[in-house]
């Protein structure tokens, strides 16, 4: 197969074999790992953008059975899944309904991203508020672990850190179950810079780490996403007993899970959708104490990850879910809101010969057909 490059010329690539990953009898214990997964979008729908999102609920949910096949939890409704990006609340609702129930069925573990994206509206620190406890009233009722997302509502009233505490403070005083807190960088969501308060790095870190020392209690962990490793080993270093750091770097991911001699990062990443049989391995590993093995399975899928999330690093969404049409988890390369489109012919092929290089794609064969159809209608072949 000729692959096309970015200078307009052609690479060889000769499909490989498939590695034979083993799924765990029982999820990984060392860790706890979920993956953030997407939504495959209904080939018949109008996903077209500003669209309301037209789910493949049938594909959708297999995705996490497979997922939580390799012991992997699900890390639902999050920006993976087009939060903000083309998933409506509507449809939000109802995928961590159904989500949920699916979790239950296989035994594994789910937690469901809360925001205010059903309410654009909000102008107010007291109606920012009301919009998180709608949400998450949404996730509790279906039995899922709450993760509270950053919100763009938040990031455009709050005048300082103080409102981001008050606000924050109120909800963490009305849920049921301890949470995650999501610390979701610019270089995911633009209209999420200076969150905490403070463009600044260190004065936003400071603040957060009041906020959840303040409410230590109600955190079960922070899921951290900005890419900068160093940042998330001070952090986790900075929080209080008990409260967990997953980690959300997926470019430096498994150094952070490997830990250091003062801990260690669980896991909450995007990359581990695109990836799981791998990670799974790689976790079964380090149950087993072997470091070597984990380093052997996990440091090589670094380079697809970094591939994946570079910027615009929000459209990361389009190369996890076109991996997922070359392994034969959906019957379309479709997306809602039309996120089809966010990356880019030569970035997508090189992903397609990245992933099967690492042994990756199930049926090589059909994924080389599918990548062959997938050049000719991009005039590419």
């Amino acid at each position: 197969m000729k692959i096309p490059q970015p200078d307009g010329t052609f690479t060889e690539h000769t499909p490989g074999t498939p590695r034979a990953w083993a799924r765990p009898a029982t999820p990984p214990s060392a860790r706890i790992a979920y993956a953030a997964a997407h939504v495959v979008a209904d080939r018949f729908g109008e996903n077209t953008p500003g669209a309301p999102a037209a789910v493949d609920w049938e594909s959708t949910l297999a995705f996490r059975r497979h997922l939580c096949s390799y012991g992997l939890g699900v890390a639902e409704a999050m920006d993976t899944a087009q939060r903000g990006m083309g998933l409506d609340w509507a449809a939000t609702r109802e995928l961590i309904r159904r989500s949920a129930a699916e979790a239950r069925a296989c035994g594994g573990r789910i937690a469901a991203g809360a925001g205010t994206d059903h309410a654009p509206e909000a102008s107010t620190v007291d109606e920012v508020v009301h919009a998180y406890l709608e949400q998450v009233a949404v996730v509790e009722d279906a039995g899922a672990r709450v993760i509270l997302m950053a919100s763009r509502q938040l990031a455009a009233v709050a005048a300082g850190p103080g409102d981001y505490h008050a606000v924050y403070g109120r909800v963490l005083g009305q849920v049921s179950a301890p949470v995650i807190l999501h610390w979701l960088g610019p270089m995911f969501d633009p209209a999420l810079e200076g969150y905490w308060g403070s463009a600044g790095l260190d004065a936003a870190t400071e603040s957060f780490v009041a906020l959840v020392t303040e409410h230590a209690a109600k955190v079960d962990g922070v899921k951290v996403s900005l890419l900068d490793a160093a940042h998330e080993v001070r952090l986790r270093r900075a929080l209080p007993a008990g409260v967990r750091l997953y980690t959300g770097d997926d470019f430096n991911y498994p150094a952070l899970i490997r830990g250091d001699e003062e801990g260690h990062s669980d896991a909450l990443l995007g990359v581990f959708a695109a990836i799981a049989p791998a990670a799974s391995a790689a976790l079964q590993a380090l149950d087993a104490g072997d470091l070597a093995g984990y380093r052997e399975v996990l440091e090589p899928t670094v380079p697809l990850a970094r591939h994946l999330f570079a910027a615009p690093t929000y459209y990361y969404k389009t190369g996890i879910a076109f991996l997922a049409w070359l392994s034969g988890h959906q019957p379309g390369f479709t997306m809602v809101g039309g996120l089809a489109s966010g990356r880019s012919v030569v970035h997508l092929a090189q992903a397609y010969r990245m992933a099967d290089a690492l042994g990756l794609l199930p049926d090589p064969e059909l994924a080389a057909d599918r990548m062959r159809a997938f050049l000719t209608v991009a005039g590419v072949a």
